[in-house]
């Protein structure tokens, strides 16, 4: 068969725990939070700590919520494999497709961050 599929029509999995580990760590914190803390310190000063407290809440809460799904369903994922399994296909479609605009969203911000911050290095020698 072809190199890359297992079956008729499926894709092997081809990503070992590091790479998934590695690919949750970058997407969950980002490069944004390297950029986002000078404008959040200008912002508010010294509570940009406490807002990152409150924001580490949330994600805490957010990944109990994982777990207690990756508990009930026997099956690996994330929100779109619990929303299929929950709810049904169509609903899981739709997350699926909210799970991809999040993403480019956040890619094109971090970017755009990025960017200047290049700019304003490359200005300045």
């Amino acid at each position: 068969g072809e190199e890359g599929a297992s079956k008729e029509g499926e894709l092997d999995k081809c990503l070992n725990v590091w790479d998934v580990i590695a690919y949750g760590t970058a997407s969950t914190v980002g490069a944004g939070i390297f950029t986002i803390t000078a404008q959040g310190a200008q912002a508010a000063g010294p509570a940009v700590v406490l807002s990152f407290f409150v924001a580490s809440l949330g994600c805490m809460f957010s990944a109990f919520s994982y777990a207690e799904f990756a508990a009930r369903v026997p099956v690996s994922g994330s929100a779109y494999t619990f929303a299929y399994v929950c709810l049904g296909e169509a609903a899981a479609w739709f997350i699926g497709w909210n799970l991809t605009l999040e993403y480019a969203i956040s890619a094109a911000a971090v970017a755009r961050t990025w960017g200047a911050n290049v700019i304003t290095f490359l200005t300045k020698i």
